[in-house]
């Protein structure tokens, strides 16, 4: 059955969703984080205040958000991430209630494939916490007679050194401990369905390398303080491999710090995160 771009504009009910001070830091640990980072992965440490990592937003309500049924039935082994952004209107608290509302803003036809775009906001009584922006890129979904919709780069790093390079190692078994922060899809764990999807083995959640490379990014610029960590977004340009290493480079330009992040693995890298900006207060 082919998508139904009329879908755009179609949102949720608004819902209520809570985390608590676990869930923060079972996600902490999930992208990596452990003893150098006592703030995000212990909630008792002596004269250490538990925060969260700015990223964690991404898995609050995880799969609730948007009314992507409008859109019409999706194959999820051909589903992959496209883009994600957060705007961060104030720190997230260890545990807190927001109201999510979700809006699909786009439906884009590029031939082979198709992207959805939506928009997720999350508020604290009258007041917004967080803004997510997401784009679903759909293998063989494509051709139903849409728009193409936007397309081009975007935070073109410079040509010159990066100011920050920030180097994280994951785990084998990485996805294992990601999936309980809420993202399930047996792409990242069973072998049978992650070649259903064309791979060889399963791959490593697009928004776990986004968990890795927030971290970078916290510590390399903002010194640590979620505070200072307004806006992040970024381009998945190819999948990891649970095992491999990240390597985050970062150029300070005069709109923000543009990023990318890229898998080491058996003598290989390969650009998996570009397009990638970071905005600080």
């Amino acid at each position: 059955m082919p998508l139904n771009p009329d879908a755009v504009g179609a949102t949720s009910e608004p819902f209520e969703v809570s985390w608590t001070s676990d869930d923060a830091l079972l996600y902490a640990v999930g992208v990596g984080a452990g003893h150098e980072e006592l703030a995000f992965t212990t909630e008792n440490s002596e004269g250490v205040e538990q925060r969260v990592l700015p990223t964690f937003p991404v898995v609050i309500g995880y799969g609730r958000g948007a009314p992507m049924r409008a859109v019409g039935e999706i194959d999820r082994t051909q589903l992959v991430h496209g883009r994600q952004g957060i705007t961060l209107h104030a720190p997230i608290p260890p545990e807190g209630t927001v109201t999510i509302t979700g809006e699909i803003t786009g439906v884009w036809d590029k031939g082979q494939a198709a992207v959805i775009d939506t928009v997720t906001t999350a508020r604290q009584g009258d007041d917004e916490l967080y803004t997510l922006t997401s784009s679903a890129f759909v293998r063989g979904a494509g051709g139903f007679g849409g728009e193409r919709g936007p397309s081009g780069g975007a935070n073109t790093a410079p040509e010159r050194d990066p100011d920050h390079v920030v180097r994280y190692s994951t785990s084998r078994d990485q996805a294992f401990t990601y999936r309980l922060s809420g993202d399930r899809n047996p792409l990242h764990t069973d072998p049978s369905f992650a070649a259903q999807g064309g791979f060889d083995t399963p791959i490593l959640h697009g928004l776990c390398t986004y968990g890795f490379t927030g971290r970078a990014l916290l510590h390399a610029v903002c010194g640590g303080d979620p505070a200072r960590f307004a806006h992040v977004e970024g381009r998945f340009a190819a999948p990891v491999f649970p095992g491999e290493e990240l390597a985050v480079r970062m150029w300070e330009t005069d709109d923000g710090v543009v990023f990318t992040t890229s898998a080491v693995g058996d003598g290989d890298e390969r650009v998996v995160i570009d397009q990638g900006l970071l905005r600080t207060t």
